[in-house]
Order: C-alpha cells, then sequence, then structure tokens
C-alpha cells in the first residue's frame, strides 16, 4: 500500500505510455477505458488492499472435524492452492487485486496481462515486489509474464507440475482459448452477458433507474447490462419513456421485430449472444416471464441475471429457474464484484459451478486438505 500511495506519479505515467499506444493501435473505447488508471483508480486499488488486509487469514481452518469409531481424528482444513495463474486483458488494477488476494491466502501467483498494458503492468509488479523484498519475503511470490509470446502463454497453461490453478479474466475468445489448450485446471471467469427482465408488476421508477445505471455507470465491464427484456403488457408506456432516456445517456438501442411495434427508430438486430461492452443495448418483448427465462436460458453467460417485479411469486418463480452466479430483484447488476461483497476485491467473478461461483476472494483460493490422526489404527 505504502509502495502505490507514493509512486502515483511513475504509475499514472506509465499508464500513459499504454494509452498513447492503444489509442495509436486503435483498440476499442472499451479496451481503453479498462486501460485507464487515475487517482480515484489508484484509491481503490489501495482501499481493496486495505480490506483485504482486515479478512481472516483463509487457511489452516478446520472445517468439519470427526471422531472415527476406532478413534482416528479426521478433519478437514483449508490450504492454499499453491501457484496460480492468471491471464487478463487490459484492466492494469487486476494486477493488484490479484497480487494481494494471492498473498493474502498463501498462493503464490504468475500474472500475464495483455500486452496493451505492460508499462502498466511492470511497473505495479515492481512495487509489489519492492514491498516483498522490504518484508523479507521472495520478491518472486507475484511473478510477471512480460513477453508477449503466444507460445510462452502456451506453456504456461502447459506447466501441470508447476501451476495449480489457471484463471483467465477476459473475453469470451480468451476464456475460450484457454479452455480449448490449456492442461491446468481452469477457473472459467468473466464473460458476461447479463440479462434484466421487467416484469409488468413493476415499479416503474425502479425499473428505469436501475436499468439506466447498469447499462450506463460503465458499459465496459462484465457486470454491465446487455440485454433488456420487457413484458408486452407493459411495453408501449415504458418503452416510450426508457428508450428516450437511454437515448439521452447516448445508448444505442437494438432489437427484433417483437420491439418495432412500439418503436421504429431502433437498430433491427437479433444478436443476442453478444457482449457489448460498450453504450449498447439489445432489447425483446416477451409474452411472460417464462418467455424472459427461456430467452436467457439460450442466451446467458451464468454471471448476472436480474428481474424487476413487485410480485413476490414472480421473483420466486424466475430466481428458481435461472442459472446464474448472481440472481437480483429490483437492484442493478453493476454490484456483481467482490468489493462490494465485502471481499477486499475478486480475482475474477466464476461462471462455472465447480468449487467457486460469482465473485472469488481469498476463501474460494483455498482447497482443503483430510489430516488424520491416530496411534496405530489399521484395516
Amino acid at each position: 500500500i505504502f509502495e502505490l500511495d507514493n509512486n502515483r506519479k511513475l504509475i499514472l505515467q506509465e499508464n500513459d505510455k499504454d494509452i498513447k499506444a492503444a489509442k495509436e493501435n486503435h483498440l476499442s473505447s472499451s479496451m481503453i477505458d479498462r486501460l485507464i488508471l487515475d487517482n480515484k483508480k489508484i484509491d481503490g486499488m489501495i482501499a481493496g488492499m486495505e480490506e483485504i488486509i482486515k479478512l481472516d487469514d483463509p487457511c489452516h481452518k478446520v472445517l468439519a472435524k470427526k471422531l472415527h469409531q476406532n478413534g482416528l481424528t479426521i478433519e478437514k482444513v483449508s490450504v492454499p492452492f499453491g501457484v496460480i495463474a492468471i491471464i487478463y486483458e487490459s484492466r492494469p488494477n487486476v494486477t493488484a487485486d490479484c497480487a494481494a488476494l494471492c498473498l493474502k491466502s498463501n498462493n503464490a501467483c504468475v500474472l500475464k496481462g495483455g500486452k496493451e498494458a505492460l508499462n502498466s503492468n511492470r511497473v505495479l509488479v515492481s512495487l509489489i515486489q519492492k514491498a516483498l523484498i522490504k518484508n523479507k519475503l521472495n520478491e518472486n511470490l507475484v511473478y510477471l509474464i512480460q513477453s508477449s509470446d503466444r507460445d510462452i502463454t502456451l506453456k504456461l497453461m502447459h506447466s501441470v507440475k508447476e501451476i495449480d490453478l489457471l484463471i483467465p479474466r477476459g473475453s469470451a475468445n480468451l476464456i475460450n482459448y484457454c479452455l480449448k489448450n490449456s492442461l491446468v485446471p481452469i477457473i472459467e471467469t468473466g464473460a458476461g452477458i447479463c440479462h434484466l427482465y421487467v416484469d409488468k408488476d413493476f415499479d416503474e421508477n425502479i425499473a428505469a433507474k436501475v436499468i439506466i445505471n447498469a447499462k450506463t455507470s460503465r458499459p465496459s465491464v462484465c457486470n454491465a447490462l446487455e440485454t433488456l427484456l420487457i413484458h408486452q403488457d407493459i411495453a408501449e408506456d415504458f418503452i416510450k419513456k426508457l428508450f428516450k432516456e437511454l437515448r439521452e445517456h447516448n445508448v444505442e438501442i437494438r432489437g427484433d421485430q417483437s420491439v418495432l411495434p412500439y418503436d421504429d427508430d431502433i437498430i433491427l438486430s437479433n444478436e443476442y449472444d453478444r457482449e457489448y461492452l460498450d453504450l449498447i443495448i439489445g432489447v425483446k418483448v416477451v409474452k411472460n416471464v417464462d418467455e424472459a427465462i427461456k430467452h436467457i436460458h439460450e442466451y446467458s453467460t451464468k454471471h448476472s441475471e436480474t428481474i424487476i417485479t413487485e410480485n413476490r411469486q414472480t421473483y420466486a418463480y424466475f430466481r428458481d429457474n435461472i442459472d446464474a452466479a448472481v440472481i437480483y430483484l429490483n437492484a442493478s447488476s453493476r454490484f456483481s464484484d467482490g468489493y462490494e461483497f465485502g471481499l477486499g476485491a475478486e480475482i475474477g467473478i466464476s461462471t462455472q459451478k465447480m468449487h467457486a461461483r460469482g465473485p472469488m476472494g481469498v476463501n474460494e483460493l483455498t482447497t482443503y486438505t483430510y489430516y488424520v490422526k491416530g496411534d496405530g489404527q489399521i484395516r
């Protein structure tokens, strides 16, 4: 924390190099948005580290204990994975988050950021390593791979004896590449085609406020809203008001034929399988909650799904029939975040079901071992 706070100028200078190069290379606006560091984001990294420091040590906890009838004591105890590799794109604040979470959970980490953030990642890791040395710890507990050579990335994914767990953070393309090529066990994170369904029994003010926030507060992140589903019974009046507000926020509205009767200025599209990461939203008018659920089942990445309704029975039905890491009632999906969930930060938002799901903090970076103690028992 001391090193980050006292080297802000250096961090921002190196980040500026990455931003200039990104613009020269015509990277997308969403990629550049993720790349930018400023004092507010440095404050966020420091705040996250301070919260992580306050957390209990997640290792060496007795999770369960049993006394066998023959006198054996069987304990299930949390332990670190060992070495965790994280492959990620753009966002240099991920470097600080991952390093802090891995160190707190007694893991070493190998970081492979994108070439677009190399200068930023390099200076952040150098400061973290400086702090490790000051505390008489091995600086390579946090290690940055600086090469952009894909063969080195592939070698990392094949290092089953050196790497215990691989966590890819980024686009669907990155995650799919890791899934196809990695021999190291993977936890999938990141891809977020997040839906919001507006039920007929809704509060209009809540709906509009939540939709605008979920779509526009930071459209380049994985917990931003991508697809809006609206019950046909309330579509006419609500669409007129909502679309006006969305356009005032410079949101491009796309939708299929179901939306045209209510607004013919939309861009006609049925690409509901796209994660826009931009000021673009897909809209569909549905007959009922069942059609909304069916649509979500078809296109969801199992990240975060939302329903706006005042009907608790409808909410319960939606909740029980949706398969996602996080399910919201009358609130923005932008809260799907490790810091907001009280984890200090996150190493990723898991969209799978094995081991960990949703925002992953220090507890999710442990596995467990059984310690069995006896005095000569045999079977």
